[in-house]
């Protein structure tokens, strides 16, 4: 059963995409779903996560709020430009049509108009923000004599990596970095993703040649550790020199951080069994600290006697 006041805000990026004049001429469209068909090499996921159990939820309590933007396939059919999670959402709600606005454009229009429509999600993972950055940045090159998508010129037009960060709110070396991780292989990818390597030591990493970052994983896997970025920056340099093998990064990987060295960490379930249900971390902290100050007491008598 949809959940009352789960209505999710679904913004309309019409605004973002035509002229008012452009607006006023566009007809919304009933679309059946199953003409609907995702943009081809689409960089962004759509997850059965969480927030898409409520989105559905919303879709089929209140339809859905915003039209989607496509354009026309040559096979027939439209592919999205703008909408692939509200698509999704009311498939899994059982609509069968969808609120549609079909505008003809290029592809490197449709490239543009599709990464800066998916950009305005507040949750984006690094490799989803890494390929959408690099899509637009070639559809802009390819767009270059366009005057009204560039802005500057000394001697060749500057299409590149400016109108890109402009539009992210990053700087042009931001976007260079997020476009380098492009060249990690998908396992290291995914790790990124999930955080277990650190968007710094991944950028480093992936001037490793595909062979290299193969044998960086299973070095990762058989230490147990995860690149801090000196770490990563040494791997490289090897990678510079020929030197970088799967030995050598191993026994990178395998040295222990000075801060774990300093830091002893027991985990909460660990714990827990020791300590009644209703003490809150602080209390068990300071338990602790206590126990350890009796201990320290009786150890130092010992050695006295």
């Amino acid at each position: 059963m949809p959940k009352s006041g789960a209505n999710i805000s679904l913004t309309s990026y019409d605004d973002i995409f035509s002229t008012e004049e452009s607006r006023q001429t566009e007809q919304i469209q009933q679309i059946p779903i199953t003409k609907l068909h995702p943009f081809k090499n689409h960089p962004f996921k759509v997850l059965d996560d969480e927030a898409m159990q409520r989105t559905v939820e919303s879709v089929a309590q209140f339809g859905v709020l915003a039209p989607l933007i496509a354009r026309p396939r040559e096979e027939g059919g439209y592919e999205i430009i703008s909408g692939h999670r509200r698509q999704h959402a009311a498939e899994l709600a059982g609509l069968k049509t969808l609120p549609v606005i079909v505008r003809n454009m290029s592809d490197d229009e449709a490239v543009i108009r599709m990464v800066d429509s998916n950009l305005q999600r507040e949750s984006i993972l690094p490799s989803e923000r890494a390929f959408a950055y690099k899509m637009k940045l070639e559809a802009i090159k390819n767009q270059g004599a366009r005057s009204d998508l560039t802005s500057r010129q000394v001697g060749e037009k500057l299409w590149s990596v400016t109108q890109v960060g402009a539009a992210a709110n990053e700087s042009e070396r931001q976007v260079h970095r997020y476009i380098r991780l492009t060249n990690l292989i998908p396992e290291l990818l995914d790790l990124v993703d999930q955080k277990k390597i650190s968007f710094n030591p991944a950028v480093e990493l992936s001037y490793l040649t595909a062979a290299e970052q193969q044998d960086f994983l299973e070095a990762m896997q058989d230490t147990q550790n995860a690149p801090s970025l000196s770490q990563a920056q040494r791997i490289k340099k090897l990678s510079q020199e020929g030197k970088c093998s799967y030995d050598a990064m191993f026994d990178i990987m395998g040295e222990e951080k000075k801060a774990e060295m300093d830091r002893v960490t027991i985990k909460n379930e660990v714990l827990r069994k020791y300590f009644p249900k209703s003490y809150t971390p602080k209390q068990m902290q300071d338990t602790i600290i206590k126990l350890l100050e009796q201990w320290q007491k009786k150890r130092q008598r010992s050695q006295e006697r």
